[in-house]
């Protein structure tokens, strides 16, 4: 792909967001460029910051608080609770997976958290990015009155994070795959379902 194309599709996409915005309600309009701006910038993020996770941590916040955007067409600090549990979840594994390119990192100029900071200093920030999603998981399960399947969603959740970091060690990153790919697509999946069940079991709607 030539950088014209690369722009022109990205040029395309944006175009086709901000339609679909308008379409969903004024909120979503008026809040679209905020969303696109971390997607914009996080690109480069790695060319002027230490802490691209961060950035990728933000653009993936927008996600849920969209969604719940795009359904109720009001603004919900629950949402905002739910963003930056997913986001930080992210931003957290990412920080788990960019410890396999340190060295090409620094080879080459690239910034991250393990170049800049070590591989052990990176699995000790996925550590507290993990603890504090839960602890936002829990502040949201409690601030919507979640059901139970929501909550032994959040125990099976905390169990895969223990798991996760300890198959992943500052000194052995041979599993390391395992925890990225595999760990974070059950959690994500596992979550889902609990609290498709809660809001079914419960007779609630969205």
């Amino acid at each position: 792909m030539s950088v014209k194309h690369a722009w022109t599709g990205a040029l395309v996409a944006v175009v086709v967001f901000l339609g679909s915005a308008a379409l969903l309600n004024p909120l979503c309009l008026a809040l679209a460029p905020v969303a696109v701006i971390p997607m914009v910038v996080y690109p480069y993020g790695k060319r002027f910051t230490n802490f691209p996770q961060a950035i990728l941590g933000l653009a993936q916040a927008m996600g849920p608080v969209g969604g719940w955007l795009a359904i109720t067409g009001e603004w919900s600090w629950d949402a905002v609770l739910l963003g930056l549990a997913v986001g930080i979840w992210i931003g957290g594994f990412d920080l788990i997976y960019a410890c396999q390119d340190v060295e090409t990192d620094r080879e080459i100029g690239v910034m991250s958290v393990p170049a800049r900071f070590g591989i052990p200093a990176a699995i000790w920030g996925a550590r507290v990015c993990h603890f504090l999603t839960m602890s936002l998981l829990i502040w949201y399960a409690v601030a919507t009155e979640a059901g139970g399947f929501f909550w032994v969603g959040l125990m099976i959740v905390a169990g895969a994070f223990v798991y996760e970091h300890s198959i992943v060690r500052p000194h052995d990153l041979s599993r390391l795959n395992r925890a990225f790919f595999s760990v974070n697509g059950f959690i994500g999946i596992a979550l889902f379902v609990c609290a498709l069940l809660d809001l079914l079991v419960r007779g609630l709607t969205v």
